[in-house]
């Protein structure tokens, strides 16, 4: 059988560090399923890691030593799709000048991950639904039956529930592939494991640079990596570190920067020096809705924490910059964050 190249991308083990109890849950439950030769759904945020967690299920369970095929289906048109799945038959469509082998037979005795599995067509959902009841398909452009033995490890960030109750998503076949649904835990709910991972990221970043020292953190810049949110998951907390690694003039980090496109002369890119920066939203509704319901020292307090917050939020949570912006020194600052401590992050 002529086979396809198409692996799942390189993810470097790195990103399977961690100890916190929503990580450990989630590794504990993969690996019991990845055993078990049935459909598995990745449910998921952006990097949070579902590249690994299908090498996991694959290389742990009895096909290790088969084919691991992948297939983005948010990168194809719809019109594709079909075709990339199940392969064409030579002049099975315009363009179609020769017999193409699909991504199903490519994983034939493997894995086959269909990444952003939402967008797969009603159309061709069936035909999907057929492969997983029956373990048969025909080729575009022909009746004739392909047998395969595939295992389906599914991924989206969509709400596959919803989408079968509006008629986007056949219910039968997402009964079909949900035997296990594994949701990935964000780093947001991860918070033990930022600095594990942030110190292995910033190690290995100074290994490529060719520097000897280990890099270390500030107590400040770790604090803001701690706090930060982090929308873009492990992977946004690689990158932020090894850029962090790679401005730094010594082996202690001290800047930290979240957000690498903001303009020196405001906050958007279109900025310029004759342009006043506009106060935000955010900022101008710090004192639009003070309480008046309790005591006022209770009350100075939940506005200084919010001007902390919000003066953090804008300068990227670098507290020296924060602290420029609310014309405090930074020790001032420091005080005010080591008084308020938790609250800040809540």
């Amino acid at each position: 059988m002529h086979h396809i190249s198409s692996p799942v991308p390189h993810v470097g083990m790195a990103e399977a560090l961690g100890q916190s109890e929503a990580f450990l849950t989630f590794q504990e439950r993969l690996s019991r399923v990845a055993r078990v030769n049935r459909p598995v759904l990745l449910i998921g945020e952006r990097g949070t890691g579902k590249e690994l967690a299908v090498s996991k299920l694959h290389y742990l369970s009895p096909r290790w030593q088969g084919p691991l095929v992948a297939l983005n289906c948010a990168a194809l048109s719809p019109a594709l799709i079909e075709s990339e799945l199940f392969g064409h038959e030579e002049g099975a469509f315009t363009g179609a000048t020769r017999r193409r082998t699909g991504r199903f037979e490519a994983a034939h005795g493997g894995t086959l991950f269909l990444d952003e599995i939402a967008h797969i067509p009603i159309e061709v959902q069936e035909k999907v639904l057929r492969v997983v009841e029956y373990g048969t398909f025909e080729r575009v452009g022909s009746s004739q039956p392909i047998r395969v033995d595939v295992r389906i490890i599914g991924a989206t960030n969509a709400d596959l529930t919803a989408l079968a109750a509006e008629g986007r998503f056949r219910r039968d076949l997402l009964d079909r592939l949900s035997f296990e649904v594994l949701f990935l835990p964000p780093l947001r709910v991860r918070r033990e494991d930022i600095l594990v991972l942030a110190n292995h990221f910033a190690a290995r970043m100074a290994f490529e640079l060719g520097r000897g020292e280990v890099p270390r953190f500030s107590d400040e810049a770790a604090a803001a990596l701690e706090r930060y949110p982090w929308p873009g998951n492990v992977r946004e907390l690689k990158n932020v570190v090894e850029r962090a690694v790679y401005r730094a003039d010594s082996a202690l980090i001290t800047d930290i920067v979240f957000d690498p496109f903001p303009s020196s002369f405001g906050s958007g890119l279109a900025a310029t020096p004759e342009q006043p920066r506009q106060q935000a939203p955010e900022t101008e509704a710090v004192a639009a809705d003070v309480r008046l319901d309790q005591p006022f020292t209770a009350a100075v307090q939940e506005f200084e924490i919010r001007l902390l917050r919000q003066a953090l939020n804008e300068a990227r949570y670098h507290q020296k910059k924060a602290a420029r912006i609310l014309g405090l020194t930074y020790h001032q600052f420091r005080g005010l964050c080591r008084k308020y401590g938790n609250a800040l992050t809540r």
